[in-house]
């Protein structure tokens, strides 16, 4: 395994990080077990989670996935062993829903202010079964921006939590030992800069990585945000690598295998239309005609990237890991990085 340096902190992650959002909807607590058990076997050491999952979020399954981490770490007694991240979750908007079930229907919606953060850290903490959590991040921005498919800005004046407010509260976190580090998810290039700033002129903590998606279908991240994570030291947690494993070619030709997160969920639309297919079909060409696992050379270029900090994969079988996890070990030949942006300069970021 190959590890990289968390922003400027002393923590050295894995670059394979194990995702975590399929467990307690497409997985048991005996399968995240053993996924787990067998990531740690191949060197992974750093595990991404958040107080929402499993994903698709609602009340019925909310936080399952950090009550599935909580009992193994308990059960394993290696909490040493691991660099856990977890996320918070911002504004809830009426396109996502509010959320107000993660604080136990005691709000409107969910938000970053200091409140709310305490809350949720507390509520994380319990249910992980540890003192501190290595990494936690917003898991999106409360101000209305473009994420989650949406590549399109439009611009609102509404009023959102101040990024002081967010920032003092992830202070006092450290302070109190709660917290490590502070990182930040689906976050633009205005708000990381933004909370660069601020962490220059007042005591709280710099950010230490940006968990943005990144993938041969979507490369937007390149846009600005790569520079920033060079020069400033804020790495990029990759997630979505397989796009949701559409770069698998599994769903080629309309295809939807039984049990498949494309198959079980039609919310993910932005994975679906032609554009998709069309790119898809050329870089599984591509893939096969060097002999390469589509999967694997997809996870292989993302581990490639000099911005990168880790790459967070998620697997719903023990097959699927453990070929997600071998990717470590493919190395790019220059002819197929050479396909692979022919391809992104004729079909660039279909998925955005």
């Amino acid at each position: 395994m190959e590890f990289r340096r968390l922003g400027r902190t002393d923590l050295q992650v894995s670059l394979i990080c194990l995702g975590t959002m399929t467990w307690g909807e497409q997985n048991t607590e005996a399968d995240a077990h053993a996924q787990l058990d067998y990531a740690l076997e191949r060197g992974i050491t750093f595990i991404d989670t958040a107080e929402m999952y499993p994903v698709p979020p609602k009340a019925e399954t909310a936080s399952r996935t950090e009550t599935y981490i909580g009992t193994w770490l308990k059960a394993r007694k290696n909490r040493d062993k691991v660099v856990l991240a977890t996320k918070v979750a911002g504004r809830g908007y009426a396109s996502r829903g509010s959320f107000a079930w993660l604080r136990n229907n005691e709000v409107e919606a969910t938000d970053l202010s200091r409140k709310q953060i305490f809350q949720a850290v507390d509520a994380s903490l319990k249910r992980l079964q540890t003192d501190y959590i290595d990494l936690y991040q917003t898991h999106w921005p409360d101000r209305p921006t473009n994420n989650f498919g949406s590549a399109e800005y439009k611009f609102t004046d509404e009023v959102s939590i101040p990024l002081e407010e967010t920032l003092d509260a992830m202070a006092e976190l450290v302070k109190a030992g709660k917290i490590r580090h502070y990182g930040v998810s689906n976050e633009s290039a205005w708000g990381v800069m933004t909370q660069l700033h601020l962490a220059g002129t007042r005591p709280v903590p710099r950010i230490a990585s940006i968990q943005n998606p990144y993938n041969l279908l979507n490369r937007w991240y390149e846009a600005s945000l790569a520079e920033i994570a060079q020069r400033e030291q804020v790495g990029l947690l990759a997630y979505s690598p397989l796009a949701m494993g559409v770069l698998a070619g599994k769903y080629l030709g309309g295809a939807r295998p039984a049990g498949a997160r494309l198959t079980l969920f039609t919310r993910f639309t932005r994975y679906s239309n032609p554009q998709v297919e069309r790119a898809t079909q050329r870089y599984v060409a591509l893939a096969q005609q060097h002999g390469l696992d589509p999967a694997q050379m997809a996870l292989a270029f993302i581990n490639s990237r000099p911005f990168v900090t880790a790459n967070i994969i998620g697997a719903t079988t023990l097959a699927q890991l453990k070929a997600d996890i071998g990717s470590i070990d493919v190395k790019l030949t220059q002819e197929v990085l050479d396909g692979i942006e022919a391809i992104h300069r004729d079909q660039p970021n279909p998925s955005a």
